[in-house]
C-alpha cells in the first residue's frame, strides 16, 4: 500500500515548473489574446475572504500590469474595508487604492468572470459560480489584529504578499 503525502506538502504553484498548470497558463493566454483583440473582455477576478488586503493589492497589480486589455475585479466573501497598510504598501509601488471598496462574491457577474484566482492560505476561500478556470494561490494574509506587532511589522508583513502578488502577475501570459 502506498502511503500519500500529506495535505500540507502540496507543491505550491511555480510558473516555472513544468507541472504548474500548463495547461492552464496556455488556456488564459489564448483567452487573454482573444478577449484583447476582439473587444469582448471577459474579467480576471481575485478573491479572499474580507476583500480587504490581498485581492485588492492582487487587483491593483493586474489593473497596473494589463491596463484597458483586460477587465480585473476582485471580491470577497465578508467584504470589510480596504485596509489601509494596503493602500500604504501599493502606494510605494505608485499605485493608488485610496478609491478602492470592499465587494461581496456574491455581487459579481459569473457570466463576466474569464478567470477566477483565489487567494486565501488557511481560511475557507469564496466560492463563485462559474465555469472559469481557478488558479490558488495561498498567500498568507498580511492583517492581523495582534497588538504586539508594530507598524513596520505590519508594513513588512504587507510588502511580502504584495510583492508575492506581483511574481504571480507578472507569470501570467
Amino acid at each position: 500500500m502506498v502511503a500519500s503525502k500529506p495535505i500540507s506538502h502540496r507543491r505550491r504553484w511555480r510558473p516555472d515548473h513544468p507541472k504548474s498548470c500548463g495547461h492552464l497558463d496556455r488556456t488564459l493566454g489564448l483567452r487573454l489574446r482573444k478577449y484583447t483583440q476582439s473587444g469582448d473582455r471577459q474579467a480576471i477576478l481575485f478573491l479572499c475572504v474580507a476583500n480587504s488586503a490581498r485581492s485588492q493589492m492582487a487587483e491593483g497589480l493586474a489593473r497596473a500590469r494589463f491596463g484597458e486589455r483586460v477587465e480585473v475585479m476582485s471580491a470577497g466573501s465578508a467584504p470589510s474595508s480596504v485596509n489601509p497598510y494596503a493602500v500604504e504598501v501599493m502606494r510605494e509601488l505608485g499605485i493608488d487604492l485610496s478609491g478602492h471598496h470592499s465587494k461581496a462574491a456574491d455581487s459579481v457577474d459569473p457570466a463576466r468572470v474569464g478567470l477566477v484566482i483565489t487567494l486565501c492560505a488557511e481560511e475557507v476561500c469564496p466560492v463563485i459560480l462559474s465555469a472559469a478556470p481557478r488558479l490558488h494561490w495561498p498567500i498568507p494574509d498580511p492583517a492581523s489584529s495582534d497588538a504586539a506587532l508594530t507598524r513596520e511589522e505590519m508594513l513588512a508583513r504587507f510588502r511580502a504578499a504584495r510583492d508575492e502578488l506581483k511574481r504571480h502577475i507578472g507569470a501570467l501570459p
